[in-house]
């Protein structure tokens, strides 16, 4: 399968917390936010149907503080609250350019967000709405790459669109390598097989069983998201 056999109707994009941090590395920096809210704008305006999920690791990585004693459960759980604060943030810059945008939670806070249910969420797609999916799985446990597999599933997306910092997949840590190889594309099998990174294992493999193409592009590229839709060769496509 290539770019030209995917149907771009309605994607779930998942975008990683620090990105929304850029050069601060911590918390929301504004600019650019904004910038990643024109970029989906030019979707929305295509009439794609779009679905959003967030990290939260430019406020607080769960796992990590975890790892220095804090217990998982607990630490999960703020992450994901974190998820939550950058959604917000998120959506209110979209809805500053004229974007109808939701956020859905799958953690329970009324005064910012609906509760997530899968009928709802699809209702609002059709009605073309943005719908930015907060609080992970809402479950410990779980990364948000998990999340973003599951919501892509259940709301049928046609492909998950993974914005991070680099321009695609490649054989070893580009910044770390200078001979590392770029693809474009590549299959489920071989992803496994060269044991690369694109998203962890759950995530992953949901995407595997259930046939939901991924591609892997720079969110802070100019034009990343409008180019992907007209066919244009960027990122990586996993198949």
């Amino acid at each position: 399968m290539d770019k030209q056999n995917l149907n771009f109707n309605r994607i779930l994009l998942k975008i990683s917390g620090e990105v929304l941090s850029g050069d601060k590395k911590f918390g929301i920096d504004p600019t650019l936010t904004q910038k990643i809210s024109k970029k989906i704008k030019t979707l929305h305006d295509l009439n794609i149907q779009i679905g959003i999920v967030i990290g939260g690791g430019n406020i607080f990585r769960g796992m990590a503080v975890s790892e220095q004693g804090m217990d998982r459960v607990p630490a999960d759980y703020v992450g994901m609250m974190a998820t939550l604060m950058n959604s917000v943030a998120l959506q209110s810059e979209l809805e500053k350019l004229g974007c109808d945008t939701r956020v859905m939670s799958a953690l329970s806070v009324t005064q910012l967000a609906e509760p997530y249910i899968r009928r709802r969420a699809t209702r609002h797609l059709e009605k073309k709405r943005i719908v930015i999916f907060a609080g992970g799985t809402g479950n410990p446990y779980f990364t948000t790459d998990t999340a973003a597999a599951l919501r892509g599933i259940e709301i049928k997306a046609d492909v998950i669109i993974k914005g991070t910092k680099v321009d695609g997949i490649y054989s070893s840590d580009p910044v770390k390598d200078k001979n590392a190889v770029k693809y474009d594309n590549l299959t489920f099998k071989e992803v496994i097989e060269k044991e690369l990174k694109v998203m962890d294992l759950t995530a992953f493999t949901l995407c595997k069983e259930n046939n939901l193409p991924i591609v892997v592009l720079n969110i802070n590229d100019k034009d990343c998201l409008s180019s992907l839709v007209q066919y244009k060769k960027i990122g990586t496509l996993v198949s």
